[in-house]
């Protein structure tokens, strides 16, 4: 008698995953703080700016997915850069421990923000989820480090 093969065997990994071409577009959505934003392809535009719930993109009508993924993540890495900075300035603020160096983080797996000595890593997805949600992150992480004296730095100075 011949052994069936598990359905589940025949699954494609990939099948759920949308076509760069259909995620990647004029009129596309990405999240940014919990919440849905719609990408346009603006070329009176010269920098990407946020109104409202629209991320315009100062690239033409035929610009590749590519060219599109890319504007709208160094958009978000920016704001990340400056949004988890910013809370992470509160949390230390508030708690009294020094400055931690604060790195944005690339990788596909892992946590959203890591203790590695004195600093913090985040990673620049975190931008995606609700504020407070990012606020928990950073302050849960930030109660954690070693309370050691160190002088001011540049909270982001690996990016200067």
């Amino acid at each position: 008698m011949k052994k069936l093969r598990p359905p589940q065997l025949d699954l494609r990994f990939d099948a759920g995953l949308p076509d760069a071409a259909e995620r990647w577009c004029d009129g596309a959505a990405v999240t940014y703080l919990g919440r849905s934003i719609r990408l346009q392809l603006d070329t009176d535009r010269r920098a990407a700016i946020l109104e409202g719930d629209t991320l315009h993109l100062p690239l033409p009508p035929e610009a590749s997915p590519r060219q599109i993924r890319d504007a709208a993540e160094a958009w978000l890495r920016k704001e990340a850069q400056q949004l988890l900075g910013a809370a992470a300035m509160r949390h230390v603020a508030r708690l009294g421990v020094s400055i931690p160096q604060l790195k944005l983080s690339f990788a596909s797996r892992g946590s959203w923000v890591e203790v590695e000595g004195s600093g913090l890593r985040c990673n620049w997805r975190l931008i995606e989820q609700p504020e407070a949600a990012i606020d928990q992150a950073l302050a849960r992480a930030i109660a954690g480090l070693a309370v050691t004296p160190q002088p001011a730095q540049d909270l982001f100075g690996a990016f200067a």
